[in-house]
């Protein structure tokens, strides 16, 4: 069908050119009719928005903790530090104590405990600073040498105003005060024990009475506060390790056998003389009556037999103790007795290995703290008879003047009843100056 009969539906509107121009131009515009659908205009599509990510916060969150905990961290190293060095400056700073002192730190006593005890003892100002001190010098000494420093028991003297640095190389190295233990020679196994007892330097018991003759008499240094049984094995040891090296430097033709026959000839020889210039003359005259089989004919032995360890040495022997029929008593017995009669010394041990080259058989006192000696029994009687004389004459000094005479003879190794004398004079005490 043609859409010439159509009405018009088209609008006519005047454009501005044309309108300035005088022409009428009018602009077609379709018109929809009712039946025509108009499609409704779309907005434009807002750009879709991207979805939070919970990253950045998170992010964010640990930042925060990062930084906070390196504030921390560097605080608490400033804080640290900063004692360190507090400590550090103190380390060589005058302590507070104000006098030198001994101060005993127990055995298994801890860290913490020894430094409130030196804290106590007025010998550091405070306790944490003494312990920060010891881990640093600790920690500084392994690193440089690898050395440990470590606290350890004993009794220390502390001086005054001494450091920090100088209280714990003190105890670390354990500098601890030393004392001094003097055991004359002479003396028996017992009464060593005795005087050992009596140190009020030295601790703890000794488990036993050692042998006869195991000590070596000897001045030795120990910590203060040893054990007495620790000082008992020392000198054991030192003994036996002074024998071993003598016993192989002996003359090959005396007339004992073993160290220990050899211990107990100079447990003799020390009891029966004093002076160093006389030793291996005394050691001579029994080595010779052992080579020809006489008795020894000591009277120490005598003492020793009648009262064993718990001997009194000054004590006089009578005529009727001379025979007492004894294991240890020479004047009854052949040969060595069986054990030694005290512990001797150095010198009297290498004297008896070593003796002078003599046939003296005898020797009596001679008053001057010496001995008279002899070869025959002749001579020897003459030397007791001048003896005897002597005892007289200072007896009836004695008597004379009592004021003048000490109230208690003291105990003397020098003026010695000598072997053979009592023999040759029995009806006489043998008596000892």
């Amino acid at each position: 069908m043609s859409d010439l009969g159509a009405p018009d539906r088209t609008s006519q509107k005047p454009t501005a050119q044309n309108v300035a121009a005088g022409t009428a131009v009018t602009t077609t515009v379709p018109l929809r009719g009712a039946g025509t659908r108009v499609a409704p205009k779309r907005a434009a599509k807002r750009p879709a928005s991207k979805p939070r990510r919970a990253e950045p916060r998170k992010f964010g969150y640990v930042l925060k903790l990062i930084n906070g905990t390196l504030t921390f961290l560097l605080v608490v190293s400033l804080a640290i530090g900063g004692g360190l060095w507090h400590v550090h400056s103190s380390l060589d700073a005058p302590g507070p104590l104000d006098q030198t002192k001994i101060v005993a730190v127990p055995k298994n006593d801890g860290t913490l405990n020894i430094a409130e005890r030196l804290e106590r003892e007025g010998v550091i100002a405070n306790r944490y600073t003494f312990l920060i001190s010891y881990w640093m010098l600790g920690r500084l000494a392994a690193w440089n040498n690898g050395k440990l420093v470590q606290l350890k028991a004993g009794d220390y003297e502390l001086k005054q105003a001494a450091s920090l640095r100088g209280v714990i190389d003190t105890l670390s190295e354990g500098r601890t005060v030393m004392t001094r233990v003097t055991v004359p020679e002479g003396l028996t196994s017992f009464q060593i024990v005795e005087r050992l007892k009596a140190d009020p330097s030295l601790s703890g018991d000794i488990k036993e009475i050692p042998p006869e003759g195991s000590l070596l008499p000897e001045t030795y240094s120990m910590p203060r506060g040893s054990s007495r049984q620790q000082v008992i094995e020392l000198m054991q040891a030192a003994q036996k390790k002074l024998v071993d090296q003598l016993w192989q430097e002996r003359q090959q033709s005396l007339p004992v056998s073993t160290p220990a026959e050899a211990i107990t000839l100079a447990s003799i020889v020390e009891k029966e003389t004093g002076k160093n210039d006389e030793r291996e003359r005394v050691a001579a005259v029994f080595v010779n009556r052992l080579r020809q089989n006489m008795q020894l004919q000591s009277d120490p032995t005598i003492l020793y037999g009648l009262f064993l360890g718990k001997v009194s040495w000054g004590k006089p022997i009578l005529a009727s103790e001379i025979r007492s029929n004894t294991a240890h008593n020479t004047y009854v017995i052949k040969g060595l007795p069986p054990t030694p009669i005290c512990n001797p010394g150095r010198a009297a041990i290498e004297a008896t290995l070593k003796p002078a080259q003599t046939k003296e058989l005898y020797f009596v006192a001679d008053g001057k703290g010496g001995h008279l000696f002899a070869e025959t029994l002749k001579d020897h009687n003459a030397n007791v008879a001048r003896w005897r004389q002597i005892e007289k004459d200072m007896q009836q000094q004695k008597q004379a003047s009592p004021a003048a005479q000490p109230t208690v003879q003291p105990t003397t190794l020098n003026a010695k009843q000598p072997a053979g004398a009592a023999a040759a004079a029995p009806a006489a005490p043998a008596k000892k100056n």
